[in-house]
This record gives structure tokens, sequence and C-alpha cells, in this order.
């Protein structure tokens, strides 16, 4: 299932993707989630940031590759970081660039949507918290980024999250391509299976 929240008209709605149509449901994917008769032409609705999370994690240095790019060693343990739910935005949102800094770039990250509390969970059962996946910009001001070092201020300004456009709830997450495009040009491209925590572990912490 393609996991969409989106606006018709002046309601916002949860549904799913089926080819150019999204079928409405009710409910939320987090609660009860029920199928509705009401389709609507892809076309006519606009695609919103398919989940509103309590709070956005992310993981930095965990693909072997970029690590060996960077010249850094390969971290012992998951280096984690926040970004507010403020730089939320969905997939069609223009990015708004801070006027401090003057090199914003992108990093495409897969994007792991938990849909119920967990803590201290077996690695074994992770996968029955995560709801889907979904792509995510982790939009970072580069500069401000090596003035500080470190993330926090660089990937924290409004609008510097884009996710979507949906959730999708029945991939296999450990060999995905992870690419990112500007203009059409590959400006980024690995796998998931250069991640150095996989997924459950990082679940499971």
């Amino acid at each position: 299932m393609q996991i969409v929240r989106f606006k018709a008209g002046d309601k916002t709605r949860y549904g799913a993707l089926e080819g150019a149509t999204v079928v409405e449901y009710a409910g939320t994917p987090f609660t009860i989630f029920r199928r509705g008769r009401r389709r609507h032409l892809l076309k006519h609705v606009v695609l919103l940031a398919p989940v509103l999370p309590s709070k956005i994690v992310g993981i930095g240095l965990n693909y072997r590759d970029r690590a060996t790019e960077l010249r850094r060693a390969i971290p012992a343990e998951p280096v984690m970081l926040l970004k507010p739910t403020t730089t939320l935005i969905g997939p069609d949102d223009p990015i708004v660039y801070p006027s401090i800094s003057a090199r914003v770039e992108h990093e495409a990250e897969l994007a792991v949507v938990i849909k119920r509390r967990c803590r201290d969970v077996p690695v074994a059962r992770a996968r029955e918290f995560i709801l889907g996946y979904t792509c995510l910009n982790d939009v970072t001001a580069r500069d401000l980024q090596e003035k500080d070092g470190r993330g926090t201020r660089a990937k924290a300004f409004d609008t510097f999250c884009p996710i979507g456009p949906c959730v999708t709830t029945d991939i296999d997450p450990s060999a995905l391509a992870i690419e990112a495009y500007v203009n059409g040009e590959v400006r980024q491209s690995s796998s998931t299976k250069e991640m150095v925590f996989p997924i459950e572990d990082l679940v499971a912490r």
C-alpha cells in the first residue's frame, strides 16, 4: 500500500495511491484505517507530507560509502540528531533558503515511519513497529554545519525536511537505491545495503 495524506478542496484526508487516483480512507494509518468508496483523480488533489511525526530522528554517517568519501571513521555507535518538526513540508512545497547561508545542499534519505511507540524492543520484532517507508530530503546549510562543527543549526531551518509523497508499506528496505537529482542530474547515489546500522537495529534502540 502507498499511503498518502492529501488535500481535496478545503479538507485534508488520508488515502492510498492506486494508479492515477487516490482512494479515500477513514481514520488514520495509526489507528483505525478503513477503505472508503470515494476516489479522487491524482491531478485534482494536493499531496501533503504523508505523516505528521512527533519527532524527526536522524542518524549521521550511517552509510559506509559516505563515511569513506568524507574520510571519516565508521561510527561504533549510531550518531543521532533531531530535526524540529517545523522543518517538515510536503513533497512539492518550496524550500526556503536562509539568508545567513550561501551553501544549501540536499541529503537524500530513507525515512522509517514508526506506527506505535516502542522502546528497547528485540531486533527480531522491530518491524512490527514500522508502518512503512518514505523519501526524505535532509536539507542542510553545509557552510553553517562546517562553521559550527555540528548539524544542529544547519539542519533545523523551517522547510528543511521535505518528505513523501507516500508511505510505502510493502517493500524490503534492506537493498533500496537512495538517489538525489538536481535539475535532472544525479547528485547522490547509494544503497541501503551500505548502512552501518540496519533499520531494525536502530528501531530496537
